[in-house]
This record gives structure tokens, C-alpha cells and sequence, in this order.
């Protein structure tokens, strides 16, 4: 039984969205894997992932309320195909079945990517939501596809600009190729829909759409946290000490940012909406954080000059206060 998203980001069901995104925020500086080394930080750090790109996005939130761990298997068009099955779509428990779509679907990228087995046996998967017994006998009539649902992995970049993507589908039916609109900011976790590309229905029923659950890799540059991206901000010991302005990398290209006089290590600079764009609202964060590093090999000259700071200079980091 998976938990409860609620539960995983420990807030109440009638959480307001700022309070969700406190707590996502919190939980994921504590479990990110880049900070947290404990073996078990990385899958703690998915499933606030997974939590928080249901519940910030009110209607896919809408959807989990109604229909609890189950959501994402009940069409988005639920009372419209169930009012169109016909009279074998009485109280909601008749009506469904696999269609001739059920079974396992896999997608190849036109960049080479395999992306995972979706491996869903809609037969088991229905019967589990309704109950074996949920198909009544006797007359019924059209019954729709069944909905699908595989993975596509994204970089941060693709993410972040969004844009048109060749997917070539390859099943029991053969191959096809189309375009996917992949929304800009589009989330980790998030769904996108393609309505109509599931499973095909019996009779003259609709087919089923397919859902493509994104996937954003992992980047040496870019650390995400829901919206909000981190990155290191390498500078001079000179560029600490008396302040510089400095570029720094986004995934929408390079910007600047002001590093006051006296920054050390670790200390972080915001860039207020300079993160993922957020379609729905405002825009995510920017945080980069300092990092002074030295030359890895002195020049005569720069060697006399620390030598000489070195000799003027009262400042002891290690002494308190």
C-alpha cells in the first residue's frame, strides 16, 4: 500500500498550497542524496518528489482527494465515458475492461533513450479498483480502452523550455512516431496526456489515452528542488573578499548575479524567479551558492601577494566571535 502523500510531506488534507510547498521544501533540503548520504535518503527524496507534484497542482490534488492512491488509473474523463458505456456503466462498477489495448507498452526516443516497460496488467488493475466480481453478466454495451502509461526522461533543459519531442511507440501493433508538446516547466513526476493514444475500446467505445510520466535526469549542474534549482557558484578568493559581479548558469542560459564583499563558502545567492517556470503560477527560485576557490597553481607574483596578505592580515577564521 503506498502512503499516503499527505502523510509522506506531513501536512494536514486541508493544507494550503504555501504550506505544502513549506514542507516539500523543508523535507527535501533534510533527504536530498546530494546532502543526505544515508542510503535510504534517495528513495525518501523520490517520494516527496512524487508527493509534492500531486498535491501543488490543484486539480491533479483535486483528482487524489476523490480517488485516493488509484487517481492516476481512472480517466480524467471518468463520468463521460461511464455515462457513454451504456447500460453495462450502471453505478460506476460495470462497464470496464482491459479493451484491446491492455498489456505492456515501451517507448524509444529519437535521441536513443529506452524508456521503462510500463508492465500494467489493466485485467489485474481494474479488478483490484471494482472487484473481481465488478463486471456484471448479460447485456452491456461498448466498453472504453483502457488508459496506458510509460516514462519519459527528460534533462533539466528540456524541462525547463519545454517544445515538441519525437516519440516512436512500439507495441504489439507496430511502431508510431508523433509528437509529444512538452509543457515548459513541466515537473518531475508530472503526467502529460495524450488523449486517445491508449488502448482501443470495443465496439464504438473511445480509446483510452496514454500518459507520459516525465522523468528529469540527473544533472552535475542543476539541483532540483521542486521548483526551485540549485547550482555552485565557483569565485576568486579577491571576488569573495571585495565582491563582484559574476555569471552564473541556468538552464535558460547564463545570468549574473552580485557576490557581496565578504562571502565565504556555502553562502547562498538568490535569484527570485530565475528557477523552473511554473505555468499555473509564480516561477521558481534560483539559489547559488558560493564556492571560493584558489588557483591550483600560483604564480611567483600571486604567491608574493598571499605571502604578503598572509603577513598583514589579522583575520583567523578558526578563532570564535
Amino acid at each position: 500500500m503506498a502512503r499516503d502523500f499527505y502523510e509522506v510531506l506531513g501536512v494536514q488534507r486541508g493544507a494550503s498550497p504555501d504550506e505544502i510547498q513549506q514542507a516539500f521544501r523543508k523535507l527535501a533540503r533534510k533527504y536530498h542524496p546530494d546532502i543526505n548520504k544515508d542510503p535510504k535518503a534517495e528513495e525518501r527524496f523520490k517520494e516527496l518528489n512524487e508527493a509534492y507534484s500531486v498535491l501543488s497542482d490543484p486539480k491533479t490534488r483535486q483528482r487524489y482527494d476523490r480517488f485516493g492512491e488509484d487517481f492516476r488509473q481512472i480517466p480524467e474523463d471518468y463520468e463521460e465515458r461511464m455515462a457513454g458505456a451504456g447500460a453495462g456503466a450502471r453505478g460506476g462498477r460495470s462497464g470496464w475492461g482491459t479493451g484491446d489495448g491492455g498489456g505492456r507498452v515501451r517507448f524509444v526516443s529519437d535521441h536513443g533513450e529506452g524508456f521503462e516497460d510500463a508492465g500494467i496488467d489493466f485485467e489485474d488493475l481494474f479488478g483490484g479498483l471494482f472487484g473481481r466480481g465488478g463486471v456484471r453478466s448479460g447485456p452491456r454495451g461498448p466498453i472504453p480502452g483502457a488508459d496506458q502509461e510509460a516514462e519519459i526522461h527528460l534533462s533539466v533543459e528540456e524541462a525547463y523550455h519545454g517544445g515538441k519531442r519525437s516519440i516512436t511507440l512500439a507495441g504489439p501493433g507496430g511502431q508510431r512516431t508523433f509528437d509529444v508538446d512538452i509543457p515548459r516547466g513541466v515537473a518531475d513526476g508530472q503526467r502529460i496526456r495524450l488523449a486517445g493514444q491508449g488502448g482501443q475500446g470495443s465496439g464504438d467505445a473511445p480509446p483510452g489515452d496514454l500518459y507520459l510520466r516525465v522523468k528529469i535526469k540527473p544533472d552535475s549542474r542543476f539541483r532540483l528542488e521542486g521548483r526551485d534549482i540549485h547550482v555552485v557558484l565557483p569565485v576568486t578568493p579577491w571576488e569573495a573578499a571585495l565582491g563582484a559581479t559574476v555569471p552564473v548558469p541556468t538552464p535558460g542560459g547564463t545570468a549574473k548575479v552580485t557576490v557581496p564583499g565578504g562571502s565565504s563558502s556555502g553562502r547562498r545567492l538568490r535569484l527570485r524567479g530565475e528557477g523552473m517556470p511554473n505555468p499555473r503560477g509564480a516561477n521558481g527560485d534560483l539559489y547559488a551558492e558560493v564556492r571560493i576557490m584558489v588557483p591550483p597553481k600560483l604564480t611567483d607574483r600571486e604567491r608574493e601577494l598571499f605571502e604578503e596578505l598572509a603577513t598583514v592580515s589579522t583575520f583567523d577564521p578558526r578563532k570564535p566571535g
